[in-house]
């Protein structure tokens, strides 16, 4: 049958709309649960770096973020040209790819929203990692590597988080890296109340540290930095003894539970220095728990009789069992996570449509 009607040729003669491109969106990375921290050390990203990694990145993607904590090194990309694994391992000059995942479109985005709301980290609904979404956005966005795609993304995934948070209860009570530490510190030594913790490193993470070191009962505190002044600063905050880093091998000795949560390129303390340290102390053992990712306690340490050296990975048992209290929060949280990414997904296929459009109308303009 031949359509004779001058509107149906004409709708026939039109082009016809091609699907949808699919979202280009990537995520590459490693986590607590592909790579042990001795891995996950050697994608850590140190002060400083930032800007050579990114700058690395770039030459592989139009929009670029770069998300790394203690727990994961992750880098999300937009417009990106090439392997995404060879980028990923191009930055860090290491081969990674055994214990790196990667993500794409709708699963990139679940991913980077799921992180955002904790439900990816080592303590499930930890409300830190937020903070460190919004501030790697930022200084995506302030380099200029963050466009529009990245931009709605970042900003859906904080959106999401903040659900997460506010309508499942899950962050309630919640337990942090910080409060692990010292939960596995009253495992190991009862009662913290009469004894002496030692604080290395004066940033967001020994702040916390010494927030719960303080709700655990610990009366005296030492806080050890680099920087003296910053250290004097956290002490005066929360109650503790500052001291600066080139006085530790003399204030150790007095030091019942060690937590290292610094971000030092090296290791700051090692098993000459802890065996020194127990020799002022004989017949009392030191604790030691290094939640620095890179370690800045040297593995060393755990052969010195009398000293007992933990790392992250040590953490698992105590979130393992915090978690149980919160396993009903869950899937709630999943649904608005689900939720959340299709509304970016019809954001996308408008767009999308939008552009299609305005293609279309600019060809015909041009005829």
């Amino acid at each position: 049958m031949t359509l004779a009607c001058p509107t149906a040729r004409a709708f026939l003669a039109q082009p016809r709309a091609l699907p949808p491109a699919p979202l280009d969106f990537v995520v590459v990375g490693l986590n607590h649960q592909t790579a042990p921290v001795e891995v996950r050390e050697r994608a850590a990203v140190r002060a400083g770096e930032e800007g050579a990694i990114l700058s690395h990145l770039s030459l592989h993607a139009r929009e670029v973020m770069l998300l790394a904590t203690c727990n994961r090194t992750e880098v999300y990309l937009a417009g990106i040209e090439g392997d995404p694994v060879s980028a990923f391992e191009g930055a860090w000059g290491h081969a990674l790819e055994g214990h790196l995942y990667v993500h794409r479109g709708d699963a990139a985005v679940a991913h980077l929203y799921r992180v955002a709301a904790g439900l990816d980290s080592l303590v499930i609904g930890e409300t830190q990692i937020q903070g460190q979404v919004k501030r790697a956005w930022q200084e995506a966005h302030a380099r200029g590597l963050s466009g529009t795609l990245l931009n709605k993304i970042a900003q859906g995934a904080l959106a999401a988080g903040k659900r997460v948070r506010s309508e499942t209860g899950l962050s309630d009570k919640v337990v942090s890296v910080s409060s692990a530490a010292v939960e596995l510190a009253q495992a190991a030594l009862g009662d913290l109340t009469r004894r002496t913790a030692l604080i290395l490193g004066a940033g967001e993470t020994a702040e916390l540290t010494l927030t719960h070191l303080r709700a655990a009962g610990v009366r005296d505190v030492i806080v050890v930095n680099r920087t003296e002044a910053r250290a004097r600063q956290l002490a005066d905050k929360l109650g503790g003894r500052a001291c600066a880093a080139e006085y530790l091998h003399e204030v150790l000795p007095e030091a019942d539970v060690v937590i290292a949560s610094s971000a030092a390129p090296h290791h700051v303390l090692n098993g000459v220095g802890v065996e020194a340290a127990l020799a002022g102390r004989p017949g009392r053992p030191m604790f030691l728990i290094d939640i620095s990712v890179p370690r800045i306690l040297a593995p060393d340490i755990a052969a010195v009789p009398g000293a007992h050296l933990y790392n992250l990975d040590d953490l698992t048992a105590i979130v393992s069992r915090n978690l149980q209290s919160r396993r009903a929060a869950l899937p709630r949280a999943e649904a608005i996570i689900r939720e959340a990414v299709s509304d970016l997904a019809r954001w996308h296929l408008t767009r999308e449509a939008q552009m299609s459009r305005q293609e279309r109308q600019l060809a015909l303009a041009s005829d």
